[in-house]
């Protein structure tokens, strides 16, 4: 089984799979199982997205705390 693909991967792979439905390149018969592929591609943009998020949100207050520290 493949390893889940890397933000960079997998929006690359959205990219193409929306070039190819804006140039009518997917089949009705492939469309179904594009979408749900599309679909999967965005939940884990969207977990490494929040996750990113997270990480930053603690490095600042880690950052703003050391501030504090700094001026007291």
């Amino acid at each position: 089984m493949k390893s889940k693909p890397t933000y960079k991967e997998a929006i690359e792979e959205l990219e193409s799979i929306v070039g190819n439905l804006e140039s009518d390149e997917i089949s009705v018969d492939e469309l179904s199982s594009k979408l749900a592929r599309a679909s999967a591609l965005i939940e884990i943009c969207q977990k490494a997205l929040h996750a990113t998020e997270g990480e930053v949100k603690k490095f600042l207050e880690e950052l703003n705390r050391g501030k504090s520290a700094e001026t007291q």
